[in-house]
């Protein structure tokens, strides 16, 4: 049982005239139920719902009528009004229909007499209709052919009337639309009376048509034949006239055809009249009848334009009976020309609307298709045209292919179903063979299954495929479809395709399966097919890559095999699994148990109604660990479990109540917004579930009362239900008080926002609502003062977030819990809200806001803002008169107008005075009291009342006016500043003469240096001192300290100023102005008309507020102040749009005409403002565009394009200076207009003109031009190809194939073609000369974006192939990102298959070293080319294997045979690093492939002597500084080390032993330890780090395990040059270089590294710590030199600990301290994030070892130093960092119990747990160290903190002017009071447990003395606060709350040794 709000239904009502009720009263005697009595009785009642059940009984009541009521005058009477009642209903009212019942239920002997009424009825509306009434005769037509028997005699009767009606009706309806221009709603209301009017007309004639067809047969009457002809032309003229809907047009296509069917009486001849009406056949029927060529002239005498022809060919397919075979062959051949026009429109269709029309007329032939092919009179020819392979269906298929990925949607779901109507209509023309062995069917799979997985199309179509074939059959082709399938489904944009069409395979192989003749053991293969491979995705990747294979695949998984659960648990549990954590980026098994778990039980496949039912599925053991595992997946997959249900009404039981008050605590602060709301969420369907399942309790509770039996006095157990709802209540009270308690000053965001979210939802969830029988609890009831307090400053949050929730919470509690009774506090809140409001924190005028708006629905305001304004010495206003009431307390609604009205008045008069005191000094105001804040306060009043239905209308229009004037007024003030050339560094001159004289120095000072970084930050201005002084410098030389000047506000205290500062102030309140304006406009009502009296917003207003939104968008240049005028500028537009007024909604359209004007003739002194990017121009122009009705046909977007598109291309002999501007304007507003998503798909038919503007744009000589257009250009390609998902250049995902791209843009194809030839033909240049062409990169990047796809006809026009060798050509640019560009380029332009062949003629054309001319850049490009393809090739995963070895062979020799550019012949280094590149690649692929034969071993020699001749190997070779040296340096060094590699992993390979000696005697030239040591020892940087990089990379992967087999390999390499590494540690200078060899040293054997031995010295261990601790000293400006030098120091560090265990550690203790405050150090938080990291790995390393071993090796307070130091890395900012620290507990030793709970071994934990977990295992360490009396002293200090109160007092006045918008160091995650709290439990129970030690007393007393200090002085700072202080002094109240709930804390354990009431006395 769910309790829910009731919803609200209007019926309607009957109302009658005073004459029927008359009649009605005279017959209404006799009997109490009698049919009169019961009608007089509906038409008095006021309720339409009482109105409905009483029509249901008279239609019950005319159900039961004999024969002798049949002539009873009263019964006709009653007839008769019932009638009229009918007529005079709303056509979709139900009463209507319960009418429409009540007649049709009469007997058989009365039905003719209603028929009659009806008649008469309806002849009187066809009669004496007028225009106003002709819709609802129109609605009363159609609804009585709707499921009305009666009605539909009476229109058999009255055809006639009714279709001249409809005629005239249409006739009338195209008048009225030409005269409608711009005003949308009246044109929006035309389109739908057309709709319905023709939708009538079709049922009409469909319901009489056989009576009209007989009398067309005979011989028509001639008012029959006007009103069908008549009607015909009508829809022939919608047809043609564009200025209908499209979904009029296609309807009236539809009743076209209809209509002409129903004429026409020859069923052969009628595919020839419509064949000859659409395509205008030469062979045109002579018997065309003139009736037909009359009607439809527009269509015979001028070619119909596209749209007109396909809604015929829709209606043709909809209206002609394709499956009666009556039409014979002119019907086939229609059927067949029809898809022939169709794929031809495809190709030169713009409008999105119609491609939507096209894909759903296409699925419609594919259907009348299927049904010609059902006939008996099937020819066949048109199986043959309908074959899979014949050309129609191939050219269908075209289009499936270039439009499954379309973006809209209705156009890939009508893509889909033409697809599966295809396979249908191959089928039928197979005549049922069997699928599985047609070519069709299996070429259809080969090429889908080649295709990228990154196609959505592929799945919808192998899903239809699975329907024919069977899964058997897909999966016998490729087995690994499901592994694959899933690692799709990582990602979200393909995950639901993924899911559908697993889904579809998973159920088609069960099925299979379970009738194959093995049955029985059918479960093993399926589960081992679908659910195997799904747990292993499940448990090793990451749980945020695995969200969508939970969310679509789990579920349907589990639908179609609910035992498939069983099998999953007994895999996650089984002993393997369960015990791997699994790596720190997976979930493990035990998260993907809880996911399952979850999943099942969302779907009712458990529950725990069951008292055991927890135990018997997982042990609650494994739920704790789940519910605080690292992973936040886990955590919620757990939670989840514990709170998803199948029912909202099963029970909570006892222990999921315990685990959800283990969960609470430990997750509050959780740090990932998503994790957030899935906890909130999931907590919501918790308190719903234990709501509804407290109301089925207490039902059975009153049961149990009501029933007098034996069972009621039995003992109660556990399990009753008043045990269980008091069970509830005490749960849901903990939850409250522990959610109030976590409000806490200094609590993080991410607490405050799980806590204010779930005290929301509780409060929503247990409101009172109507229905509810039981109340399981109150927020009052746990509300305490100290927690309404603690809610109340949220408030003061400078998260908007937690004010909303905060606000959102307090206005649910009565006042008297928040003492807003009382006068005193009511005034303090009030006047504090008043005071932020004037701060010059933005945030403050928020929180002001938000206190206003509590303060609002308070009866005690008025006062205290009298009080308030008297304090304030406000002029000029009484609060009296708003004040009055009647005698009697007001309602709410008044008390909160009269406030709201109050409230803004005060303001308005505040802000009045502060407006004219900025005309005296605007640098004063802002430093003083901004004005926006003001403004902001108002918007957040208005927004309290519903301003439609004010009562006090008089007032409220003298405040719209003095609003609307206030903003005027201040706009006039602030907007010089925001519309200056450099709005963020000017100061206005004030007129003020001290402070014009000290601005004017400031100007001054400014005016060398206007550079935007120089107003970066506030200065001092230099005294008269330091001028003098610094005369005698030079200008330029001066240092300039200084843009501010300091002031003196009205309190006389001292205010800084900077220039930002004025400009914040002037742009936010240029923000909030907009806002208001905005709100004003989209809120009030508005007059009726000019002069009226009603309304709040007058006419004049409306356009003064549109002037001035025009004035601020087009000439402001701070992008603040016009993006929020943009905003209420919209606001205004949409109310514009929407009004009844004809004038103004024309307005929108004038504007827009006017700037496209000033636009067209903008000249440098125009005034529009004429930036980079033109400011607010495109925000004015996308306001006006997207302010049409979406159902318009959007005349100012087409208006606009056409326009700015005429700009943005202008004619070469007109372009100009004149011209530059205007292109500039139109190029970015086009760029807004493509961005802008409300536009939507609208914007595509203009994208290809986008392209082409931005290209050509790109060749303008003005900077400004091709500026603009490299932005139009992005805008484009996003729109084009989607926002870009990764950062792999080469990925497909924002890729389309270029038949797609050209079919969706064809006009591109001869653009794109014709420019790249323009820019090949400039790189051709044999003079030497560099040409470089400006549209290179963006033609490049363009095609760079395209790719051939398999399933591309070979035929298209479309074709990508006349691009490569343009491509080509642009590989000889002089420039080399140009070469690399068309590189890339190239690569997606070849098919797979064609890659080696393409490489290969690439190969062959690069010159011989004897060619007379040999060009460099021609060679680099051509060999970039080939390197890219061949590095795509082997990285593919599509390509096929059949030639490979011969085609590989074919390589290999073209690269011998130009041998040459790798060696010393070659004098271009930049050619051979490109050409070693090559070799590499070929080098890397042999080597993977692991195959051998003779031209592979001789290239492999060749390799060899390539390397040993360069000159990297050969002494006395200098290189000078040379292009290409460094590229040379990398690939001679990768391809040498790729060579070292093969070297020596010879063994692994599964060769013949003499092919292994043969080659090992070629390596053996080389001998890999000496080669490696040379190249450490190279002199080249770039040779020994790339070196140094690569041993690294082997060391890593040989840790990770990643590459097993080359774990002895890579020892073997390193064993000869360890003295080489020890070397350059001591002797490398470079430091990145070092960083690279103490890396590889930390990874190595910390044994193998001694003795330490460099030339003749010898370095012990502890000399060696020396020396890297000096280092890490020496290099705190490297990141990865101190991580590096801390990891490598920490080794050692413990390495000397342990070795030396045995005896003292004196001799390096000092070094050892050393080590433990570089430790400390690197935990800071200034510190970079990776230094912290490698910390925390330092301190998991140290655990074991130092920190939780028995013994104590170090000194304690070092101990505790880095202890101290674990948990400021778990209150770390940064998520990784904390969850790394988290791994700490799993180092600790098992002899320790601090870590354990329950018998529950935690490991794998969050920050929060391991924080706890932590201070429990260091306090029991103590104990076991007998260090318990010094632990309890240092924790203690601990818990004391840093003495944050220096000072007697906290300043009031801190800077806050130098501080605007500077955060600091802020850790948003960290809560200081949750860690003493924490610090308290463990310290009680360690003091507890401790034997009192008189040896520490001195300490203790100490400590005893620092605190009292510190109390007394916090409460002394405490008391001193202003009132209000949580809102006043946030910062200054937090900081000392904090430090009182610490020091009380100490109080609280200093107790039990007499010395803690000292402490909490001064509290």
């Amino acid at each position: 049982m769910v309790l829910k709000k009731k919803k609200d239904i209007d019926v309607g009502r009957i109302v009658l005239d005073d004459h029927k009720l008359v009649s009605l009263r005279c017959i209404a005697t006799g009997e109490e139920n009698s049919l009169a009595i019961l009608l007089l009785e509906c038409a008095e009642l006021t309720d339409g719902i009482q109105q409905l059940h009483l029509l249901k009984k008279i239609g019950s009541l005319l159900r039961k009528l004999d024969r002798d009521s049949v002539h009873n005058s009263q019964i006709d009477s009653c007839l008769e009004i019932l009638v009229g009642i009918y007529w005079g209903l709303e056509s979709k009212s139900p009463l209507k229909r319960a009418t429409a019942s009540a007649l049709s239920s009469i007997p058989e002997d009365l039905k003719e007499e209603v028929v009659s009424c009806l008649i008469n009825c309806l002849r009187k509306e066809l009669v004496t209709v007028d225009k106003s009434r002709v819709r609802k005769v129109i609605d009363s037509i159609a609804s009585c052919m709707e499921n009305f028997s009666l009605g539909e005699k009476c229109m058999q009767c009255l055809y006639l009337e009714v279709l001249q009606f409809l005629h005239m009706a249409l006739v009338d309806f195209k008048l009225q639309n030409k005269n409608l221009g711009g005003q949308h709603i009246l044109q929006n209301k035309l389109m739908h009376d057309s709709l319905l009017t023709l939708k009538a007309s079709m049922v009409l004639v469909q319901k009489v048509q056989e009576k009209i067809h007989g009398i067309f047969c005979q011989k028509a009457e001639p008012p029959l034949w006007e009103a069908m002809c008549g009607l015909l032309t009508c829809f022939i003229e919608i047809l043609l006239d564009g200025d209908f809907l499209q979904t009029v047009q296609s309807t009236a296509g539809m009743a076209a055809l209809l209509f002409i069917k129903t004429i026409v009486d020859c069923d052969e001849l009628l595919p020839k009249l419509v064949h000859d009406l659409l395509f205008k056949s030469t062979r045109r029927v002579h018997d065309v009848p003139g009736w037909l060529i009359q009607s439809c002239g527009g269509i015979y005498n001028a070619a119909p334009p596209d749209d007109a022809v396909l809604f015929l060919s829709q209606g043709t397919l909809a209206m002609l009976d394709w499956g009666s075979g009556r039409m014979r062959d002119s019907g086939e051949q229609l059927l067949l020309d029809i898809l022939t026009f169709l794929l031809s429109l495809n190709t030169r269709l713009k409008e999105s609307s119609m491609a939507m029309s096209v894909s759903r007329i296409l699925s419609l032939w594919t259907i009348s298709a299927l049904d010609g092919l059902h006939s008996d009179s099937c020819s066949q020819y048109l199986k043959n045209s309908l074959s899979g392979n014949s050309e129609a269906i191939q050219e269908l298929l075209e289009y499936v292919w270039t439009h499954w990925d379309h973006p809209l949607d209705a156009v890939r779901h009508q893509t889909k179903t033409v697809f599966k109507n295809i396979l249908k209509i191959h089928q039928k023309t197979i005549d049922g063979s069997c699928g599985m062995t047609d070519p069709f069917f299996l070429n259809m799979t080969q090429n889908l299954l080649g295709l990228e997985w990154h196609i959505k199309g592929k799945y919808v179509s192998l899903s239809c495929l699975v329907e024919y074939l069977g899964t058997d059959h897909i999966l016998t082709v490729d087995d690994s479809i499901p592994k694959q399938v899933l690692g799709v489904m990582l990602e979200q944009s393909l995950a639901t395709y993924a899911s559908d069409l697993l889904e579809k395979m998973f159920v088609s192989h069960k099925n299979q399966l379970m009738s194959s003749s093995q049955s029985n053991n059918w479960i093993k293969q399926w589960h081992e097919t679908w659910v195997s491979p799904f747990l292993t995705t499940l448990c090793e990747e990451k749980p945020s890559q695995t969200i969508y294979i939970i969310d679509y695949y789990l579920p349907k998984l589990l639908k179609c095999n609910p035992d498939s659960l069983a099998y999953m648990i007994k895999e996650l549990q089984s002993s393997d699994k369960a015990s791997n954590t699994g790596p720190f980026s997976s979930r493990g098994a035990l998260g993907a148990l809880m996911t399952c778990l979850r999943a099942a039980r969302a779907q009712g496949l458990w529950s725990t109604a069951e008292r055991f039912a927890w135990d018997q599925l997982v042990p609650v053991g494994l739920m704790k660990q789940a519910l605080v595992h690292k992973h936040e997946q886990v955590r919620l997959d757990a939670l989840g479990l514990v709170c998803e249900t199948h029912r909202s009404t099963e029970a909570l039981s006892q222990q999921e109540i315990a685990l959800i008050k283990f969960f609470l605590p430990y997750n509050l602060n959780s740090q990932s917004p998503a994790m957030r709301q899935q906890i909130v969420w999931l907590m919501r369907k918790l308190f719903c579930r234990l709501r509804d399942s407290s109301q089925v309790l207490y039902k059975q509770i009153q049961i149990v009362h009501r029933q007098k039996s034996t069972q009621c006095e039995e003992k109660p157990n556990e399990q009753t239900p008043e045990i269980q709802l008091q069970r509830y209540k005490d749960f849901m009270v903990w939850v409250c008080d522990r959610l109030f308690q976590a409000l806490f000053p200094g609590a993080a965001f991410a607490s405050k926002f799980i806590v204010l979210s779930l005290l929301g939802i509780i409060a929503e969830v247990f409101e009172n609502l109507e229905g509810q029988t039981y109340r399981v609890m109150q927020m009052t009831d746990v509300l305490q003062p100290a927690y309404a307090n603690a809610l109340l400053g949220c408030l003061n949050s400078t998260f908007e977030e937690l004010k909303l929730l905060a606000y959102d919470l307090l206005k649910k509690l009565p006042a008297t819990v928040l003492g807003l009774q009382e006068n005193e506090r009511l005034q303090t809140l009030l006047q504090t809200a008043l005071d932020l409001s004037t701060s010059t924190k933005p945030y403050d005028c928020i929180t002001a806001s938000y206190l206003l708006a509590l303060l609002l629905q308070q009866e005690g305001l008025l006062p205290a803002l009298h009080a308030c304004s008297l304090k304030q010495q406000t002029i000029g206003y009484q609060f009296d008169d708003l004040s009055k009431v009647d005698g009697k307390r007001p309602a709410d609604t008044e008390i909160l107008e009269t406030n709201i009205l109050a409230v803004i008045k005060c303001l308005l008069n505040c802000l009045s005075d502060e407006i004219r005191q900025a005309e005296r000094s605007l640098v004063h105001t802002a430093a003083s009291n901004p004005l926006y804040g003001r403004v902001h306060c108002i918007i957040g009043t208005l927004q309290q009342l519903s301003l439609k239905s004010v009562s006090k209308l008089a007032d409220w229009k003298e405040i719209v006016a003095e609003l609307i004037s206030m903003a005027y007024h201040l706009s006039a003030v602030v907007s010089p500043i925001c519309q200056s050339s450099s709005p963020e560094g000017l100061i206005p001159m004030d007129t003020d003469l001290e402070t014009a004289e000290n601005l004017h120095k400031i100007i001054t000072e400014i005016k060398p240096r206007d550079t935007n970084d120089y107003f970066a930050q506030a200065k001092l201005l230099k005294s008269d001192e330091d001028r003098d002084s610094s005369k005698n410098l030079c200008e330029d030389c001066r240092p300039a300290e200084t843009l501010s000047m300091t002031m003196t506000d009205q309190t006389g205290q001292s205010c800084q100023v900077t220039a930002q500062m004025v400009l914040v102030c002037c742009w936010r309140s240029m923000k909030e102005i907009s806002l208001l304006l905005g709100l004003l406009c989209q809120n009030l009502p508005l007059q009726s008309a000019p002069g009226s009296k009603d309304g709040l917003l007058t006419f004049h207003q409306i356009g003064e507020i549109g002037e001035y939104f025009k004035f601020q968008l087009l000439q402001s240049r701070h992008r603040g102040a016009f993006e929020l005028a943009y905003v209420g500028f919209v606001k205004l537009t949409e109310m514009l749009t929407s009004c009844n007024n004809r004038d103004l909604q024309k307005l929108p359209q004038r504007w827009l005409e006017e700037v496209l004007q000033e636009i067209k003739s903008s000249v440098p002194a125009s005034k529009l403002c004429a930036t980079r990017r033109s400011a607010g121009i495109p925000f004015y122009i996308q306001a006006l565009v997207s302010s049409e009705p979406k159902g318009s046909n959007l005349g100012l977007l087409k208006l606009t394009m056409k326009e700015l598109i005429s700009l943005a291309i202008p004619l070469a002999k007109c372009q100009d200076d004149h011209t530059t501007i205007p292109q500039v304007h139109a190029l970015n507003i086009l760029r807004a207009l493509f961005r802008d998503t409300k536009l939507g798909e609208n914007v595509i038919p203009y994208v290809a003109d986008g392209i082409q503007a931005a290209i050509l744009g790109f060749t303008s000589p003005v900077w400004a031009v091709r500026n603009s257009s490299t932005l139009l250009f992005s805008a484009l390609i996003t729109r084009i190809f989607g926002v870009k998902r990764g950062k792999d250049e080469n990925s497909k995902k924002n890729r389309m194939t270029g038949r797609e791209f050209f079919t969706r843009f064809p006009t591109l194809h001869s653009f794109l073609l014709k420019q790249l030839e323009t820019v090949a033909n400039t790189m051709d240049s044999h003079s030497g000369v560099l040409k470089l062409h400006p549209s290179l990169f963006l033609l490049l990047l363009v095609l760079g974006r395209l790719y051939p796809s398999p399933m591309d006809g070979t035929y298209s026009a479309l074709s990508l192939a006349p691009f490569v060798p343009f491509i080509i050509r642009c590989g000889h640019s002089p420039v080399h990102r140009s070469r690399e560009m068309a590189a890339c380029a190239l690569v997606p332009f070849v098919a797979v298959d064609h890659i080696l062949p393409m490489a290969q003629s690439l190969l062959e054309d690069l010159p011989a070293p004897t060619d007379p001319c040999i060009r460099q850049n021609h060679i680099h490009g051509t060999l970039l080319q080939a390197l890219h393809l061949l590095r795509s090739y082997f990285e593919s995963k599509q390509r096929t294997n059949s030639s490979l070895h011969q085609e590989l062979h074919d390589i290999i020799d073209c690269t011998r045979a130009k041998i040459w550019l790798a060696t010393r012949q070659n004098p271009c280094l930049l050619t051979r690093a490109t050409f070693l590149d090559i070799i590499g690649i070929l080098c890397h692929h042999l080597d993977q492939s692991k195959t051998t034969d003779a031209k592979i071993r001789s290239f492999w020699q060749t390799t060899h002597h390539i390397i040993l001749a360069s000159e990297l190997f050969t002494d006395g070779q200098k290189f000078s500084a040379v292009p290409g040296l460094i590229q040379w340096q990398e690939s001679i060094t990768k391809l040498t080390l790729s060579v070292l590699t093969v070297s020596v992993s010879l063994q692994p390979m599964s060769l013949a032993p003499d092919t292994i000696h043969e080659l090992a005697s070629r390596a053996a030239e080389i001998q890999p330890s000496l080669l490696l040591s040379h190249l450490l020892h190279s002199e080249f940087l770039e040779v020994r780090l790339l070196t140094l990089e690569t041993v690294l990379l082997w060391l890593e992967e040989t840790d990770s395990n990643q590459v097993r087999e080359t774990n002895g390999n890579v020892l073997f390499l390193l064993s000869g040059v360890e003295d080489i590494l020890k070397k350059l540690a001591v002797q490398e200078k470079h430091p990145e270089c070092l960083a690279k060899v103490l890396k590889i040293l930390c990874h190595l054997d910390i044994e193998r590294l001694f003795p330490w031995i460099v030339n003749t010295s010898v370095m012990s261990e502890g000399q060696l710590l020396k020396w890297i601790l000096s280092i890490a000293e020496t290099t705190k400006n490297s990141i990865e030199m101190q991580s590096v030098t801390l990891t490598l120091a920490s080794k050692l560090a413990i390495h000397l600990v342990l070795k030396k265990q045995e005896k003292s550690l004196d001799s390096i203790s000092q070094d050892l301290r050393q080590w433990v405050h570089l430790v400390a150090q690197s935990c800071g938080v200034e510190q970079q994030t990776e230094i912290r990291l490698t910390a925390a790995k330092v301190l998991i390393d140290a655990v074991p070892s130092l920190l939780a071993n028995k013994q104590l090796y170090l000194d304690l307070l070092d101990t505790l130093t880095l202890w101290r130091c674990i948990f400021t890395l778990l209150q770390d900012e940064e998520q990784v960092v904390r969850d790394k620290t988290t791994d700490i507990i799993q180092m600790i030793p098992p002899f320790l119990k601090a870590y354990k709970e329950d018998d529950i071994l935690f490991s794998v934990v969050n920050p929060s747990l391991a924080m706890d977990l932590g201070l429990g295992v260091l306090c029991e360490l103590l104990e076991i160290w007998s260090q318990t009396s010094l632990g309890i002293v240092a924790l203690i200090e601990w818990m004391l903190g840093e003495d944050d109160m220096e000072g007697e007092t906290a300043n009031e006045n801190l800077g806050e002017y130098d501080l605007l918008f500077e955060k600091g160091e802020i850790n948003l995650w960290a809560e200081k009071i949750t860690f003493a709290n924490l610090l308290l439990k463990h310290l009680l129970a360690l003091v507890s447990q401790s034997r009192v030690f008189p040896d520490k007393e001195s300490e203790l007393c100490r400590l005893t003395t620092m605190a009292a200090d510190q109390a007394q002085r916090v409460a002394r700072l405490l008391k001193g606060l202003p009132p209000a202080p949580e809102f006043s002094r946030t910062a200054d109240y937090t900081r000392l709350n904090i430090q009182k709930v610490r020091l009380l804390n100490i109080a609280q354990l200093l107790r039990p040794f007499g010395l803690g009431a000292v402490i909490a006395r001064h509290f």
